[in-house]
């Protein structure tokens, strides 16, 4: 590929809608596209001005600014919306990390769809998927749960909707949170359920730690958490209903897959449940995936 072919695939378009990943402590992480884009759409709307102001005077970046957050989406968003129909291009940044991922830059997205306006994403850090990877637990499934409710009540009644879940799990927590939540966790999924805690994520100070529930309860009665955390669950194992109705072999295959077993191991373990010829499990499977 030559150089001008490649230019012009990542040229900055007008009426795009850019959501540009940034750093989440490294500046180093900033990609070469983001640093283009950044210095060549129209305007940049960001989550807090004065953050991303200092990000882009450090890239020697000097581009319009506009304010766009929780508490103004409703006013700004549509403003957005008609400058990108007016043929102006905007990249949308968060403080840190992957824009439109547990903050406003959702509903800016949805009226950009909704209005016809084009949206590029581009990719970067993002502290959930970070964290995950440096986990130790299962990556084949998992979900993400981002901020859990302030309200104590609320959160109960969150945690109460996922007691079951099988998949890996991701929470985002600020430091003065953390101990209420971690004991709201324990209650919710017991003592000896694994987790990481990580805080501080590519900066100076990282650090990463793998315990229980029970454990990080413990240490953080008498360690001041600091910094921002990504809290990574291990998933549970389902329970049987006691009407003896069972998870399909697609759902158990699922769920021991999410548990790291290979494909054929999960068969192997599925046929030995039901007392069956594994290539009877095999052929369930293909036609699951649309194989057969």
């Amino acid at each position: 590929m030559n150089n001008s072919s490649s230019v012009e695939k990542n040229r900055t378009r007008e009426g795009v809608l850019y959501l540009v990943a940034t750093p989440i402590g490294n500046l180093s992480d900033i990609s070469e596209r983001a640093l283009k884009v950044l210095a060549e759409v129209d305007f940049i709307a960001a989550e807090d001005t004065r953050n991303s102001g200092r990000l882009l005077a450090h890239f020697g970046i000097k581009r319009p600014l506009v304010s766009y957050y929780e508490h103004n989406k409703a006013e700004k968003g549509p403003q957005i919306v008609n400058r990108l129909l007016g043929g102006e291009s905007c990249a949308l940044v968060t403080d840190a990390g992957t824009p439109a991922v547990s903050d406003p830059g959702e509903d800016l997205v949805r009226l950009c769809i909704e209005s016809g306006v084009p949206v590029c994403s581009i990719p970067g850090a993002c502290a959930a998927i970070t964290a995950l990877t440096l986990s130790g637990l299962s990556t084949t499934k998992f979900c993400f749960e981002g901020f859990l409710p302030v309200a104590r009540t609320q959160r109960r009644e969150a945690l109460e909707l996922i007691r079951n879940e099988w998949r890996t799990m991701i929470f985002y927590e600020a430091p003065h949170k953390l101990l209420t939540t971690l004991k709201d966790l324990r209650d919710c999924f017991g003592e000896q359920r694994r987790l990481s805690l990580c805080r501080e994520l590519t900066k100076l100070n990282e650090e990463v730690l793998h315990l229980t529930l029970g454990a990080a309860v413990e240490f953080y009665s008498s360690h001041e958490p600091r910094g921002e955390y990504v809290l990574v669950i291990e998933g549970g194992t389902p329970a049987r209903p006691d009407n003896g109705e069972e998870m399909t072999v697609p759902e158990r295959y699922e769920y021991y897959i999410a548990k790291g077993l290979s494909g054929n191991d999960a068969i192997k373990a599925i046929a030995k449940e039901r007392g069956c010829a594994k290539n009877i499990i095999y052929q369930q499977i293909l036609q699951y995936k649309g194989q057969a």
